[in-house]
């Protein structure tokens, strides 16, 4: 999506490694019982909607850049509803866990509000930061254990980040402990296309002077060349980019002088279902105990109907779901491995009581899904400024930048990043 609006901005030729535009910020349909995936909903109205990344729900965002998604595709607001699920004890505590302590057993929450209490002391790594402000209580019952999940193991040695996803105020959670808490957090409204976010690319795309199927292999600096995979090549004057960061120094061969920061890969996991006796109506939950690895569940069809076959949108029949479970970056799980891992999510739901026939299940594979920084690291901003001042190859985007963001501040920075370029 940045690089379409860097597209609209500039002018400039896009370059689309897929057949399709948006990235894994796309929408696709799939009809119950078959595998095809269609990129334009079918007339009939007869098939599942999912994301290819998962959820992607727009929050943020300023009032320009919603003006101009919502001109090219209206927008719906919705207010968010989600929890942390802990399936041992069959308890939902609703988002943030801090904020809600109420739900938790008493000895319990009294024990975490005296520890979140204590005043931090220093910290380095995420783990360090969550057992410093949330305490041991709460750490072993949720944060840790999420967390290894989330980070695919690499909390104990990344930098603290996103610290705003997870608030900490110890008089919401003191008041959290007894009665209801304003919501918090950068989601508490978000956005979505009526239209599915397909036709937001789509139609972003109609603007552009795209190329499709043309996957960028190798960047040569030194002679200002684009070599793509189906053999072809183009001369630049300045590339901006939204690749992942580690991938664009890997195919222009340059590095710098700092350790790589590391990235997580995400198995998305899109399954349309009849719904089971103790469906939910969340939009999604946090887990910390799933037995099949997976570390958050989210429920398309809770935040609109419009995920479902049109038959079932006046009852509740159906659901359209995405699972999500991280890998650390540089695996790749086999054909069979992943094959046995979609078994095991759809009994594991099964036996929640979420879903009973399983109608579709269709898995995406994320390469690079989550960015984390070693604690001190410099890799990320000394990559940047190889690329940008001394090779005009500008970085646009949340994967470009290495950052977490949301969708509309990507589409943010690829219209102001592209009219920068306006004149070339």
């Amino acid at each position: 999506m940045a690089g379409l609006a860097a597209g609209i901005a500039s002018g400039l030729p896009v370059y689309e490694a897929d057949e399709t535009p948006g990235g894994i910020c796309s929408s696709y349909y799939v009809r119950p019982g078959e595998a095809e995936r269609l990129h334009v909903a079918p007339s009939d109205g007869g098939a599942y909607r999912f994301e290819i990344g998962g959820g992607h729900w727009i929050f943020g965002g300023d009032a320009g850049v919603m003006r101009f998604m919502s001109d090219l595709a209206p927008l719906k607001r919705y207010t968010r509803r989600s929890a942390v699920y802990f399936h041992e004890r069959d308890l939902y505590v609703p988002y943030p866990l801090q904020d809600n302590l109420r739900y938790m057993p008493r000895e319990l929450a009294a024990k975490a509000l005296i520890e979140m209490a204590a005043p931090p002391g220093p910290f380095k790594t995420m783990k360090e930061w969550q057992l410093e402000y949330f305490g041991p209580t709460l750490c072993e019952t949720f944060f840790f254990r999420f967390h290894e999940l989330y980070t695919a193991g690499l909390h104990e040695r990344i930098a603290p980040q996103d610290a705003y996803k997870s608030p900490v105020n110890l008089s919401a959670a003191i008041q959290g402990a007894f009665e209801e808490t304003a919501p918090v957090g950068y989601n508490i409204t978000y956005a979505y296309p009526m239209e599915g976010l397909n036709t937001l690319a789509q139609r972003m795309a109609a603007r552009c002077e795209i190329h499709y199927g043309k996957r960028a292999a190798r960047i040569d600096v030194n002679r200002k060349i684009v070599h793509f995979a189906d053999g072809s090549e183009d001369g630049f004057d300045v590339v901006i980019s939204t690749l992942p960061l580690n991938s664009v120094l890997t195919m222009t061969g340059l590095s710098v002088d700092a350790e790589p920061d590391p990235y997580s890969s995400v198995l998305v996991l899109n399954i349309g279902a009849r719904k089971g006796p103790r469906g939910p109506s969340d939009h999604w939950y946090y887990n910390p105990d799933s037995r099949s690895g997976f570390h958050r569940v989210g429920f398309y069809s809770n935040v609109d109907r419009s995920f479902v076959p049109a038959s079932d949108r006046g009852n509740e029949s159906s659901v359209s779901i995405y699972v999500e479970r991280a890998y650390p970056g540089g695996t790749n799980p086999g054909a069979g491995e992943v094959d046995t891992y979609c078994d095991d999510v759809v009994e594991e739901l099964q036996d929640w009581g979420y879903i009973g026939k399983a109608e579709v299940v269709d898995p995406t594979w994320i390469d690079v899904a989550y960015t984390w920084a070693w604690p001190g690291s410099t890799w990320r901003a000394q990559a940047l400024r190889l690329l940008e001042e001394e090779h005009s190859i500008y970085m646009v985007g949340r994967y470009a930048r290495w950052m977490f963001q949301g969708l509309a501040d990507s589409i943010h920075d690829g219209l102001l990043t592209g009219a920068c370029f306006r004149k070339r």
